[in-house]
Formats: structure tokens, C-alpha cells, sequence
């Protein structure tokens, strides 16, 4: 018969299969951190930003090469994690590589946006055709342009309306209105400017 002897530990090896697994420190903290996050406490979104908003800027950085851009995604994906908390299902994904999933999809919409910018930007280019509005263009990037186009005065709206939508160049536009050159350019310039400025904010409020 087994004798206990003072000293002798009657207690089970660390390494028995029988024993329960207790989860570690970190383990438990991550479990918290998801808890409260999905509870909708604040705190926890600004401990997952102070955990993982480096390694965003840092995926969006590379991507984008610009650091204006990169901090404007990363602020952009806390909040659509945020927003859309109720949304993460942990069995899916651990935390922090759902947010990397928001970041990479964020950071497409970033080189969209940037794309639709340069496309406006080649637009002043002396006597080129304007990029041409077709039925392949992004819904939302046609529907945002008509509501724009229709909030310029009349002549600006009929140069603007010959340039996007029949692709003419600005000397065409000037032959066909019956206006000076320098005044097709000017109406075109101002309308870009504005059209890009719309366009920023609504990619800002994206």
C-alpha cells in the first residue's frame, strides 16, 4: 500500500492527460479584450487600437506609400470594425485578423479612390478627351457624377456634359458651343475642382 510520506507531493504530474488544460494569462485577456468589444464598451476599442492600429498603418503605408493616406485608413478601419462589431464571429476569425481583413478591403478602397482622383486630375490636360462615363463605371461613382454635373450652372453643366459623357476635347467643346477656347478651359478647370472636391468627401465619409 502506497505510504504518503512528509514531503512526497500526492498531487497529479503537471504533464497528466487527466489534468484540466487551464488557459494562459493571454489567453485570457484576448477573451476579454473580445467580450467587452462586442458588449460595445469603448475601452475595448481603444485597447484593440492601441493593440493593432500599428501593424494597419503599417499594411497601409506599404500598400499606398503615402502616410496622410495610411492614417486615414487606419482610422477608417477601427471605426468600420467598430460600426460592425456585431458582425465578428470569433469562430471565424481571432480578432485581430478580422480587422486585418477590414484593413486589406479599406486599403482597395483607398487605390479606388485614388484612381477616380488621378483620372479627374488627367482631365486638365491641354486638349485631351475627358475620361468618358460609361455603363462599366462604379454605380455609385456614376450616380455621385450626374448630381454633380446637375448643380452647375447651365453653360459649365452642357461643357461639362460634352466632355464626360461624349468624350470631346476642349477644342471640340469650343467649336460645338460657339465659345472661346480659354473659356471652355476655364469652365473646366473650375468644374474639376469642384467635382474633385466632392469627390474627396465622399470618399472621406465612406
Amino acid at each position: 500500500m502506497y505510504e504518503h510520506r512528509p514531503g512526497h507531493s500526492t498531487r497529479r504530474p503537471h504533464n497528466d492527460v487527466t489534468a484540466p488544460l487551464a488557459s494562459t494569462p493571454d489567453e485570457r485577456d484576448q477573451a476579454r479584450l473580445v467580450a467587452d468589444f462586442r458588449a460595445g464598451d469603448e475601452r475595448a476599442l481603444a485597447e484593440a487600437y492601441a493593440r493593432w492600429s500599428s501593424l494597419v498603418y503599417t499594411l497601409a503605408v506599404r500598400s499606398l506609400g503615402d502616410t496622410g493616406e495610411a492614417e486615414d485608413v487606419t482610422q477608417k478601419v477601427f471605426i468600420a470594425a467598430w460600426q460592425g462589431r456585431a458582425g465578428f464571429d470569433e469562430s471565424r476569425a481571432a480578432l485581430p485578423a478580422w480587422i486585418v481583413g477590414i484593413a486589406r478591403h479599406t486599403i482597395a478602397d483607398a487605390h479606388e479612390a485614388r484612381a477616380r482622383r488621378r483620372r479627374i486630375e488627367l482631365a486638365v490636360v491641354e486638349d485631351t478627351p475627358l475620361f468618358a462615363v460609361d455603363e462599366s463605371a462604379d454605380v455609385a461613382e456614376r450616380l455621385l457624377l450626374g448630381e454633380e454635373l446637375n448643380r452647375l450652372d447651365p453653360v459649365p453643366q452642357r461643357v461639362m456634359r460634352l466632355a464626360f459623357y461624349d468624350d470631346l476635347t476642349h477644342v471640340q467643346i469650343a467649336d460645338s458651343l460657339g465659345l472661346p477656347l480659354g473659356t471652355v478651359k476655364s469652365h473646366i478647370r473650375r468644374s474639376l475642382t469642384r467635382l474633385r472636391t466632392r469627390l474627396e468627401a465622399n470618399d472621406d465619409a465612406s
